[in-house]
């Protein structure tokens, strides 16, 4: 194991770099924190790079494979790399997943999310879809990158157990129209019927939208048909991860 003192040292700058999106897009990795982050890599088989530990925790042994390159970093190091406020001090390097349309299982409904731009509530949507068993996610235009710390906190590993695409919704409203699958906006509006009336079902898509201006106009007009929850109090509006999962494990069967 290569032990790393120095903030300056190379390796730990390019580990930095995967703090930031451009970081990540350059190099095809992403960097996890934390034991429970790392144990869901492992189970699901993910392409570990680099498995990096603070001095704090070497009396902590890792079994891992042999060809996994291991490194004690100091603690200083440790807290330029965590992006939280209590780090465990154990991160890994983790290569991209590349995804593609071809042998995609649409016997299970999808998610889409439009522009939506809060880690915490991406993570959390994310995380509740893999627990109703949808079949994938895809995150659309403007919403925020799926590598991102916070999002990847949120999901607790979840992004390792379904396909999650980053493309234009619109490709994927063709794909579902062209599959006869139903694909249902979120908007309360003139034409938009409560969940309740929507018969669970195998196959369908949901769109979730913008915490503040909801979905797109484009995509809105392009929907099977747009639901609502009706509110019995008098909260104005629902989270948008509470409502996306009230919907999902409603409307599927």
């Amino acid at each position: 194991m290569e032990t790393i003192l120095s903030t300056k040292n190379d390796r730990v700058k390019q580990w930095k770099k995967l703090q930031t999106k451009k970081g990540r897009e350059k190099s095809g990795t992403y960097l996890i924190e934390g034991y429970h982050l790392l144990d869901e890599a492992l189970k699901n088989q993910a392409t570990l790079l680099a498995v990096i530990i603070s001095e704090e925790n070497q009396s902590n042994k890792l079994l891992l494979n042999e060809d996994i390159p291991q490194f004690m970093i100091s603690t200083e190091i440790a807290k330029q790399l965590s992006e939280t406020e209590t780090s465990q001090g154990i991160f890994a390097v983790i290569k991209m997943v590349s995804l593609t349309k071809e042998n995609l299982d649409l016997t299970k409904p999808y998610l889409f999310l439009d522009n939506v731009q809060d880690p915490g509530n991406v993570g959390t949507m994310i995380r509740t879809a893999d627990a109703a068993g949808f079949g994938g996610i895809v995150l659309g235009k403007g919403s925020v990158d799926l590598y991102n710390s916070k999002v990847l906190r949120s999901m607790q590993g979840s992004h390792f157990h379904l396909p999650i695409f980053q493309e234009d919704l619109t490709d994927w409203f063709a794909l579902f129209k062209e599959h006869q699958i139903p694909v249902y906006g979120t908007e309360l509006n003139e034409a938009a019927a409560s969940y309740q009336t929507i018969s669970p079902m195998d196959r369908f898509a949901l769109v979730m939208g913008n915490e503040g201006n909801g979905m797109s106009e484009s995509l809105l007009k392009a929907t099977t048909k747009n639901l609502y929850i009706p509110i019995a109090g008098q909260a104005e509006s629902l989270n948008v991860a509470v409502a996306a999962g009230i919907l999902m494990f409603s409307l599927k069967r």
